[in-house]
């Protein structure tokens, strides 16, 4: 069963009393069968189900050209390569969105509370946020590389 799965049935049984999952409305929404089918497998998995790919398995990791990171789901332009660094965890790091390209939310587990990075376009699930990145921000986008598409410039 899958995370999101889990916490919806856990809530409607009322497991985790006082959690509530936010519902949101995307300007961009498929049937899972539409999303499946323009997504594939891990694309599917990692942006639909909040699933998280292998460190250092995509090649975005070490992509260095200028150009600009989008949504795998529906190509809005989240990320430039001006904002990417080398943050050593094996996947694509950013230490600043674009304007209005995303969306967080508290992402809360059985032992943490990270924040979740979507699509605010989609929904599409990017990944987490930190505060543990470099200057300016002191941020860090951990983002799976199978959520996103990238444009050289």
């Amino acid at each position: 069963m899958h995370r999101r799965n889990f916490l919806l049935s856990a809530t409607a049984l009322g497991l985790l009393p006082g959690f509530a999952l936010a519902e949101e409305s995307f300007e961009i929404t498929l049937t899972e069968a539409e999303w499946r089918e323009k997504l594939g497998e891990l694309a599917f998995r990692v942006l639909r189900e909040e699933a998280t790919e292998r460190p250092g398995s995509n090649r975005l990791d070490k992509e260095t050209r200028e150009g600009t990171y989008s949504c795998a789901g529906c190509a809005l332009p989240v990320f430039s390569s001006a904002t990417k660094y080398d943050s050593g965890t094996g996947w694509p790091s950013f230490w600043d969105p674009l304007p209005d390209a995303i969306r967080t939310r508290d992402d809360s587990g059985l032992l943490s509370t990270r924040t979740e990075v979507h699509c605010r376009r989609c929904g599409g699930h990017f990944g987490h946020v930190f505060n543990d990145g470099p200057e300016p921000t002191g941020l860090r986008y951990c983002m799976n590389g199978a959520a996103l598409a990238f444009k050289v410039a």
